[in-house]
């Protein structure tokens, strides 16, 4: 963006030690303490970058597979229809499946459940040279899991790993947890869909009032609805506590879905483009191989 101010910037939380939810609206329509210089979008000029970024998406997974050396995960947290599955449909639906892989974890079972709660989540990293996304992620440990104390009843912890300070520790091993990642050539990033509540009643609506959608909605989406506001305090203590300069999140604004599509991209191509590679050289060796090899394919044609 030839803006003063990125987006993607705005977005960005390196350093969680003074962040507030509130200080990030759920749309930049009208929202007049966003930073001078921040020019926002068209829907048009979004989704045409969009389907550049889509291109540059492509070439980068090819590099990040040819290098071998990188691998990407994408977390995405949000509450219900923010639009998760839309985002990882319409941002990633160019890569080669073959280097993505897409996890999303539900109620954890009798096996993973005599496990540490890292666990499950440690075994789906993806591998050098992939991008592995998490729809929902280990941070559910410290979001449906605090607003909903039956979730820890059912883990069977220690009485010394409960208390006051479990959350505490559980954003302790979250942060040490990426560090390990993102020191061994595993990338990070996290983003938060940050809808309003308002908008979540409309999007709940319209699922039941299209025979069509009628298959994502569920009574319990509105039983969850409920805790809104226990969620808000748990997505902000969590995104204080884990957002660092190695693995920051971006909380970016979901009641458009097509600036949130868009800037998702805009993150990891900005992401991608970081990371010092580039397509592979060869040899002198390997490249006397080649003319080897050629020189015996164009003989066949004789």
């Amino acid at each position: 963006m030839s803006a003063a101010v990125k987006a993607i910037d705005v977005c960005r939380v390196s350093d969680g030690s003074s962040f507030r939810l509130r200080d990030h609206p759920t749309d930049w329509k009208g929202a007049k303490h966003l930073p001078r210089g921040l020019a926002l979008r068209t829907k048009a000029q979004a989704l045409e970058e969009l389907e550049a970024n889509r291109a540059r998406l492509v070439a980068a997974q090819a590099k990040l597979w040819a290098n071998d050396t990188y691998g990407l995960l994408v977390v995405f947290q949000a509450m219900d229809a923010a639009g998760k599955d839309g985002t990882i449909k319409h941002v990633l639906s160019g890569m080669n499946p073959q280097g993505v892989a897409v996890s999303s974890f539900k109620v954890p079972s009798a096996e993973e459940l005599d496990h540490n709660y890292l666990w499950r989540y440690a075994r789906r990293l993806p591998e050098r040279g992939q991008v592995g996304i998490f729809n929902r992620s280990y941070y559910e440990e410290v979001l449906v899991a605090r607003v909903h104390p039956e979730v820890i009843a059912n883990q069977r912890l220690p009485e010394s790993a409960k208390g006051p300070k479990m959350w505490e520790h559980r954003y302790q091993d979250m942060v040490a947890f990426e560090r390990h990642l993102v020191r061994n050539g595993i990338l990070v990033v996290k983003f938060f869909l940050h809808l309003s509540k308002e908008e979540q009643r409309v999007r709940f609506l319209d699922r039941i009032d299209t025979p069509e959608k009628n298959w994502k909605f569920s009574a319990n989406d509105v039983k969850e609805r409920e805790y809104w506001d226990d969620y808000q305090v748990a997505f902000e203590d969590a995104i204080r506590a884990t957002s660092t300069s190695f693995a920051p999140w971006y909380v970016i604004p979901a009641d458009r879905k097509w600036r949130m599509r868009t800037l998702v991209s805009d993150v990891l191509v900005d992401v991608i483009d970081s990371l010092p590679i580039s397509t592979p050289r060869i040899s002198d060796e390997q490249r006397v191989g080649l003319a080897a090899a050629r020189e015996q394919l164009l003989g066949e044609a004789d």
